[in-house]
């Protein structure tokens, strides 16, 4: 059998109960996400198949939700368990199954996107675990399967692929170059740096997120945690308050939120007091937070806070 969307050699294991397969794909944002179950197979990509791929090739990053699998790639051979990741490149041959039963769930990223030659991803792909960065990206490619329903439609889903895409690439990058090369320094530090704003923009209503617990939370110290942010183009402290001062803003000018309390919104996006959140609202925007809420003549800007462009967008 041959896949004519992707080509490549599909051989299905013979079994008493017959062959049986299922698959279910979503779209988060530019990723395409695939969950699949089927009867023993294995997958052959040659490089015949290669010179057939699409017009924008991808990069698959996939783990083993069920069965132990089996690949073979540039000449390695490997097994892959439920705590592995496995990434395959369209552009190079493979092969990639399972005997039995088995499950699988990828994620799939645009090549021209990941930034990455064909080269770097074939190397890295046989030392991923060799990575710090591997587990990090298990986790997150796993929290990505938990209710993808919901991340297709959510509005952040755009940011969400970004970030997932500049976690592979720190895998990749990290794997196949030295811990010393400054590339993989580099990318490791960005995939960490998305982490932190992440996790802090899912916390921000916690009065006592800061440096100390954020750091924490991230197995770093308090002075990396500022090393990291500062090669980032941002200011911690500063970057928490302009976050949360948006906050504040969608509240005020929200009608299901008009009955909400000043001091109410404050302790809802973070601040501890209602006097310093006014404060800092007004220096941010030249106006109280009641006024604000009255006029509503536009939506939010994001505060000027001396924070530079990049960490605008992190």
């Amino acid at each position: 059998m041959t896949d004519t969307s992707v080509p490549n050699d599909i051989v299905h294991e013979e079994c008493g109960t017959g062959m049986s397969a299922r698959i279910q794909g979503w779209r988060v944002g530019g990723l395409d996400l695939f969950d699949m179950w089927s009867s023993g197979l294995e997958i052959r990509r040659t490089a015949r198949h290669v010179r057939q791929h699409r017009d924008r090739p991808v990069v698959s990053v996939s783990l083993q939700t069920q069965g132990t699998h089996r690949a073979e790639q540039a000449g390695t051979r490997f097994t892959l368990g439920p705590q592995d990741i496995c990434v395959f490149h369209e552009l190079a041959p493979r092969t990639y199954g399972w005997s039995g039963y088995g499950a699988s769930q990828a994620l799939t990223v645009d090549m021209e996107h990941l930034g990455l030659p064909v080269d770097t991803v074939v190397r890295a792909s046989a030392r991923l675990r060799a990575s710090p960065v591997h587990d990090l990206l298990l986790g997150h490619v796993q929290s990505l399967f938990r209710d993808p329903d919901r991340l297709e439609t959510d509005p952040g889903a755009g940011a969400l692929a970004n970030a997932t895409t500049d976690l592979v690439r720190a895998l990749l990058t990290s794997a196949a170059h030295d811990e010393r090369d400054r590339r993989a320094r580099e990318a490791m530090d960005t995939a960490l740096a998305t982490r932190i704003t992440a996790y802090a923009r899912r916390h921000l209503t916690d009065p006592d997120l800061g440096p100390e617990r954020i750091a924490a939370e991230h197995a770093i110290s308090r002075r990396q945690l500022y090393v990291v942010l500062g090669r980032a183009g941002i200011r911690l402290e500063q970057w928490l308050i302009a976050e949360r001062l948006e906050m504040a803003c969608r509240l005020l000018t929200s009608p299901r939120h008009a009955a909400l309390p000043v001091a109410a919104v404050a302790a809802r996006c973070g601040f501890t007091s209602p006097s310093h959140f006014t404060r800092r609202f007004r220096d941010a925007y030249g106006t109280t937070p009641s006024e604000w809420r009255r006029h509503r003549t536009a939506p939010p800007v994001r505060p000027v806070l001396a924070i530079s462009d990049r960490q605008a967008r992190a």
